[in-house]
C-alpha cells in the first residue's frame, strides 16, 4: 500500500528496556515541568482586587444615553432592534405629553425597552445602526446571576444615571465615551 503523504510514521514495536519498564525517566520529565512552571510569571489575576486592561474596541454591556440636559435620547425608531442579529431587543414606543420635554428629546419615546443578554452576542450592531446615538456598549461586564428573568434588563436599568443629579456616575457610566469629541 502506498501512503498519500509523507507524515506516515512506523511504530515501533520493540520491546521496552528495563528503565523504561519501570517508567522513571518519564516520571523525572514530568516532574522537571513542572518544577518549572513554579518559577514562570502566573497568566491568573486575582479579579476583585487586580483588573486586566480592556481594548479600546471592548464591547461590554449596553447603555441607554442621556444628553447634557438629562433627556432620554432614543426615539424609539426601533433601528438597534432590527438591525440585532440576535432579536435581543424589543421596544414599544409612545408619544411624549405635553410637560415632558425635560424628560425626553424628541415627539416620540421608548415606553418600554428591553434587552436579553441571554440572547445579546455583544456584536455592536445596535450601537452602529442609532442615529441618535441612543445605545451604546459600555466598558463593564454583563453581572453574573442564577435566575434566566434577572437577564433581561428592562429601560430603568440600562439607563444612564442623570448627569445633573448624579455627575459622577454619570462620568463613570460613559468612561472613555466622555473623553472623546464628538463631530456634528
Amino acid at each position: 500500500m502506498q501512503a498519500l503523504t509523507n507524515r506516515a510514521k512506523q511504530v515501533d514495536r520493540a520491546p521496552m528496556s528495563f528503565m523504561e519498564k519501570m517508567y522513571l525517566p518519564a516520571i523525572i520529565k514530568g516532574m522537571s515541568i513542572t518544577f518549572s512552571h513554579i518559577f514562570k510569571k502566573k497568566p491568573t489575576i486575582n479579579y476583585p482586587e487586580k483588573t486586566r486592561p480592556f481594548s479600546p474596541v471592548f464591547r461590554g454591556m449596553q447603555i441607554l444615553n442621556r444628553d447634557a440636559e438629562g433627556r432620554e435620547n432614543c426615539t424609539a425608531c426601533g433601528l438597534c432592534a432590527v438591525a440585532c442579529p440576535a432579536e435581543a431587543i424589543t421596544m414599544e414606543a409612545a408619544e411624549r405629553q405635553i410637560g415632558e420635554e425635560n424628560l425626553y428629546r424628541e415627539e416620540k419615546y421608548a415606553a418600554k425597552y428591553e434587552i436579553n443578554m441571554l440572547r445579546c452576542i455583544f456584536c455592536g450592531l445596535c450601537e452602529e445602526a442609532c442615529p441618535k446615538d441612543a445605545i451604546y456598549l459600555s466598558e463593564t461586564f454583563t453581572p453574573a446571576d442564577y435566575q434566566r428573568k434577572q437577564f433581561i434588563y428592562s429601560k430603568n436599568d440600562l439607563l444612564i444615571p442623570h448627569p445633573q443629579e448624579n455627575p459622577e456616575a454619570y462620568k463613570k457610566a460613559l468612561g472613555n465615551r466622555g473623553n472623546k469629541t464628538t463631530v456634528n
